[in-house]
């Protein structure tokens, strides 16, 4: 279990009883997917209200909880990458520390990801308990606008529960606020995904930390997305192409302006026409997007070469060492 949490004190005790009520069947044997052991992995992002004196009283009592404490508030997305770099299970489920997401769907997740061969398994919540105005309606909102720009068709891409596997999880590049777009980046990766109905609650204790600002900085970091999904490995396509399209308009800009000066019945003086400007400046914008894709071609080299990178992902080999152990044995 990786949990980032941000003054979340009065939750904490609830919730480790409650994850405690659903992984310990699994793991005793007592209930379906039998467990070898689990860990509940707290991440503290810079906490002010005290919780981590509660995580400390909690890890002293159960040598399964394990606590990782920030030096300040770095946010969700490098708190849950420091807790998929701390925990050491080969299942990683992840959740909120708020008591909205039900522990109980744990188990589910869980059989759902092993047994259904998937790499990642997201909850879809039903039955939303948030406010309507200030929560849902823009988490609708936004999430139409995430399937429709990037084809992803899970429906609940702000659900914090979902259960990974590993190597999915650690190849995630999870920086900045990516943590909205795990499905995405998971989907970029080739995983295998779907998504089951989970139950939400109501927040009986502590504070949100969302709010409307989010809508911008989401629409913002969607961009990133869909460039990082579709033009990574290419931005020459995309930037070539803005270029090519503004000096098409340029010439057809400029081409207007010699019709109006020779074709027309009543000709315009060209010096004077503003289509002749119109066409210059289509002309430079075009020069500076395919200026900009070879630039981005050039840092998309260095990305991937300087760093020993790969512009592709393995799921699995027969009979093949990794390339590294076929060079140190020759």
């Amino acid at each position: 279990m990786v949990i980032p949490i941000k003054d979340e004190r009065d939750n904490l005790r609830p919730l480790h009883d409650r994850l405690c009520q659903a992984l310990e069947p699994l793991r005793t044997g007592q209930a379906a997917p039998a467990l070898a052991d689990y860990e509940l992995l707290f991440i503290d992002d810079g906490s002010n209200d005290g919780s981590f004196a509660v995580l400390e009283e909690l890890a002293a009592s159960d040598p399964r909880v394990k606590v990782v404490k920030m030096r300040r508030n770095f946010g969700q997305t490098p708190a849950l990458r420091a807790g998929i770099d701390w925990s050491s299970g080969d299942v990683l489920v992840t959740m909120d520390g708020d008591l909205q997401n039900d522990p109980a769907d744990i188990p589910m997740l869980v059989d759902k990801l092993l047994q259904g061969g998937y790499d990642a398994v997201f909850g879809l919540r039903k039955a939303r308990q948030d406010h309507m105005l200030v929560r849902k309606i823009p988490s609708w909102a936004g999430n139409w606008l995430i399937r429709a720009v990037t084809g992803v068709r899970v429906k609940d891409m702000g659900c914090t529960l979902r259960a990974m596997r590993r190597d999915l999880a650690e190849a995630l590049p999870l920086y900045g606020e990516m943590h909205r777009f795990i499905p995405v980046l998971a989907q970029m990766h080739g995983a295998k995904l779907t998504q089951v109905e989970v139950r939400h609650h109501p927040r009986v204790a502590g504070q949100t930390k969302y709010n409307l600002t989010r809508t911008v900085r989401v629409f913002l970091d969607l961009i990133t997305v869909k460039f990082l999904h579709s033009y990574l490995t290419r931005p020459m396509h995309v930037m070539g192409t803005a270029g090519l399209v503004s000096m098409g308009a340029g010439f057809l800009s400029l081409l207007a302006t010699a019709w109006m000066k020779y074709g027309a019945a009543h000709p315009v003086n060209m010096t004077g026409n503003p289509f002749l400007l119109l066409s210059v400046l289509m002309a430079l914008v075009g020069v500076q997007f395919i200026s900009m894709g070879l630039l981005g071609e050039l840092l998309a080299r260095t990305y991937f070469e300087s760093q020993g990178k790969s512009a592709y992902v393995v799921r699995a080999t027969l009979n093949l060492e990794a390339p590294a152990e076929r060079r140190r044995a020759a």
